[in-house]
């Protein structure tokens, strides 16, 4: 087995007043703060497993009949979904009451149909896309915020811990590190059991490996987790100054976000919390109970993460660190506009994601898509690109250049307006009001071939096609424009008959047009 390959199944957890913590400030990319992220900014990641149904989370109704036709045996009750603030056109699932109040207290943006092309719909390579920021036929062997910690620290681990830097970067609550914390100059975790002896690993007192390629894989890892010790003080401290805080839900992840809370509290500079959200979001079957849609599996998976995060920003509110957290919710995938036979969902594509904080800039970004006839046998196409939401997070919460953004991305994204200028003092465009129609199509329906129209700005304008299901079937567009009205003409004559998806992009601004492919 090679060492790279070991690492990632297995890293040291310890136990520090009480709770499990996942020390990765043994990681080679933990070094000095090197100017980009010199603020005391802490993103928290939020992971839901298993592939949200986002249609039901975050329900259109303005569009409540195709939507309640497309998944009669599931549907929310349009009486019982939650309202928000100045806007009628979208709500929440009703189990969603805590996120509800931190939109109505200017705390939360709704991000509509976050995605990629070509969707996988393999929850494993689409975990792995998300968590590496990958296009789907790409195998990195890094994640984004190792390349975001690697690219802002170095040197490590020589000289470290110091007075300027004492803490790990990064931690996640529970047994195992997300790849997403992968770097090119090393790994990013290692796991073991939790009955492990980790305090006799990290001071020494071993039995001795034995004399095989797995033990010298185990040296390694012992000399790691002595190396952890260095931090364990740091983490224990900053938990022991943390002696009250407020109430949380009897949920999983209430207990790993009020451990968050503590450790920031507490004044550790880590920059980076990952936590999973309780259960397992596949919802195939039995996603509602049928005789009451807003109850069921789903709902309770909803309730304890509403709940969670909304009592996670209460307790910050109250330990004074409010101002310094900026979360997001993801999952590997959303799932499919029509209900499945056995009151379900399949696997989709694009889903919704929650970005919370006091920064956060509420609103919801996107718009409730067209789910009636054809369009409801399809998947949620993609109006955003997830590295898109990666890339507003390192801009405008970490303050990164647009250049080293790209950089640590590995490519040039749309940027996204969901964090208050504040944060950065960066610009932001009213989510609720980005502009008139930019992109359209004549002739539509067309056979053949058709003219896209497009407006932009000026600069770069991306046009991309899709067909139903959220494959990339083209790039018609993808240059610098000076700012006015411009068509390009696409051959259609390969695609087969359906419903197609025109998504335009000009520096922040995107707009996404149907398109419908007939017989001659």
């Amino acid at each position: 087995m090679r060492r790279r390959d070991f690492l990632k199944a297995v890293a040291p957890v310890t136990m520090l007043g009480g709770f499990r913590i996942d020390a990765l400030a043994q990681l080679p990319f933990m070094g000095a703060l090197q100017g980009a992220i010199d603020n005391d900014h802490v993103l928290v990641l939020v992971q839901l497993i298993g592939g949200n149904d986002s249609l039901n989370t975050v329900i259109p109704l303005e569009h409540y009949g195709d939507y309640a036709a497309a998944r009669a045996n599931i549907a929310i009750p349009q009486g019982k979904v939650l309202p928000l603030t100045n806007n009628l056109k979208t709500g929440l699932h009703p189990a969603l009451k805590g996120l509800q109040g931190m939109y109505n207290n200017d705390q939360l943006a709704i991000l509509q149909s976050v995605g990629y092309p070509d969707a996988d719909g393999s929850h494993f390579r689409a975990t792995d896309v998300w968590l590496e920021g990958a296009d789907q036929d790409q195998y990195l062997t890094t994640g984004w915020v190792g390349r975001f910690l690697s690219t802002s620290y170095s040197n490590f681990p020589a000289g470290y811990p110091n007075a300027d830097m004492p803490d790990p970067l990064g931690i996640q609550i529970g047994s195992v590190v997300s790849t997403a914390f992968q770097a090119t100059v090393g790994s990013t975790g290692m796991a073991v059991p939790a009955d492990t002896a980790f305090y006799d690993l990290i001071n020494g007192i071993t039995t001795p490996a034995p004399d095989t390629p797995m033990g010298n894989e185990l040296t390694y890892l012992r000399a790691i987790a002595r190396q952890t010790n260095k931090y364990a003080a740091a983490i224990e401290n900053a938990a022991s100054k943390i002696t009250q805080q407020q109430p949380y839900p009897d949920t999983s992840l209430g207990a790993q976000l009020k451990t968050v809370a503590r450790l920031v509290a507490g004044g550790l500079k880590t920059k980076v919390y990952f936590v999973t959200a309780d259960g397992f979001f596949d919802t195939h079957g039995g996603q509602v109970n049928p005789g009451d849609t807003a109850s069921g599996g789903h709902a309770k998976l909803l309730a304890a993460l509403g709940d969670s995060i909304s009592a996670f920003m209460n307790d910050c509110k109250f330990l004074g660190i409010n101002k310094q957290i900026m979360g997001m919710t993801f999952s590997e995938f959303g799932r499919r506009i029509a209900s499945n036979g056995s009151v379900g969902t399949d696997h989709g594509a694009a889903q919704a994601v929650f970005v919370f904080g006091d920064s956060a800039q509420t609103g919801v970004l996107g718009i409730n898509q067209d789910l009636s006839g054809l369009n409801s046998q399809s998947n949620l196409y993609m109006q955003y690109d997830f590295r898109s939401v990666y890339s507003s997070i390192l801009r405008d919460w970490f303050c990164v250049s647009p250049d080293d953004v790209s950089s640590m991305l590995l490519k040039n994204y749309q940027y996204l307006p969901f964090i208050k200028n504040t944060a950065c003092n960066n610009t932001y465009t009213d989510l609720n009001n980005l502009g008139d129609r930019l992109i359209s199509n004549s002739p539509n329906p067309f056979t053949t071939s058709t003219v896209i129209t497009f407006k932009t700005n000026g600069g770069h304008t991306l046009v991309q096609l899709f067909d139903a299901v959220g494959r990339l079937i083209m790039v018609p567009v993808d240059q610098d424009y000076v700012q006015g009205t411009w068509s390009v003409t696409v051959d259609t004559s390969f695609m087969a008959d359906g419903v197609y998806y025109a998504r335009f992009q000009n520096q922040s601004v995107q707009q996404v047009r149907t398109l419908l492919k007939v017989h001659h």
